[in-house]
């Protein structure tokens, strides 16, 4: 196995002056524009590309911030890889490309991991731009206390692997975060419910944006909570907290 090392300087926007250019993993906001940082910003003014998971939603942050005349190449779930073939042909060409998901950081449970390993199979290097992420604003605020935490993301959608799984993350004990989508979010809170109905939650619903909401409590009161709903709109993320130990 060969082994790669890089150093990363992180002054002045740099190139590193070599034939190949650089992929910049740039997280970008979750709802908030605001929330975006200087650094990120500087990168996407001064880079050839930017790839994007929506170029349409991209473009209404690139919009905001005057960022104009930039090439944009969508690269999404549905074609993240042959888009990731694209995107490090042009690395391999010399020029910079700027990495973006929809919200919140590439690779976290959105596109970017395919175009990151196929750049790093070829020698390019690749920069992380850190910023906002859905995982570590509901990991702020729950409170979570152990040095455990697991983040699983998304559940299986079929719902023998999904329950199966389940059984398996709330039999470990520890706090876990999950995301889910408005579709389905009823009918997790109900299987959590089910499961282990005294487990104490912490869900984010539409996190940074106008309509923001966290609500705590156990599996089975925030499941009856949503149940009594007349309409479940928004992203969510859930933290499952420990199991307490008598």
């Amino acid at each position: 196995m060969v082994l790669v090392k890089y150093t990363i300087a992180h002054g002045p926007f740099n190139l590193y002056n070599g034939a190949m250019g650089t992929l910049y993993m740039v997280a970008s906001p979750i709802g908030n524009l605001e929330d975006i940082t200087y650094r990120a910003l500087r990168i996407l003014k001064e880079v050839d590309v930017i790839a994007c998971e929506d170029t349409r939603h991209s473009a209404k942050l690139l919009n905001h911030y005057a960022i104009s005349g930039k090439r944009l190449l969508a690269s999404h779930a549905h074609n993240e890889e042959e888009s990731a073939k694209g995107i490090v042909k042009l690395l391999l060409e010399g020029l910079s490309v700027a990495y973006l998901s929809d919200a919140g950081t590439p690779g976290v449970s959105d596109p970017g991991a395919k175009v990151v390993s196929l750049a790093r199979s070829n020698g390019i290097k690749v920069v992380p731009i850190p910023g906002p992420s859905a995982l570590t604003a509901l990991a702020s605020v729950a409170g979570v206390t152990g040095k455990a935490l697991l983040f699983e993301g998304f559940l299986p959608i079929k719902g023998g692997k999904r329950r199966r799984r389940l059984e398996e993350l709330l039999e470990r004990g520890e706090a876990f975060i999950l995301y889910e989508s408005p579709f389905r979010v009823v009918k997790l809170l109900a299987e959590l419910a089910s499961l282990e109905g005294a487990r104490r939650l912490i869900v984010g619903r539409e996190m940074t944006k106008v309509y923001e909401e966290f609500i705590e409590g156990s599996a089975a009161a925030i499941s009856q909570d949503f149940a009594s709903r007349s309409s479940i709109k928004g992203e969510f993320a859930i933290c499952v907290l420990a199991k307490e130990r008598p």
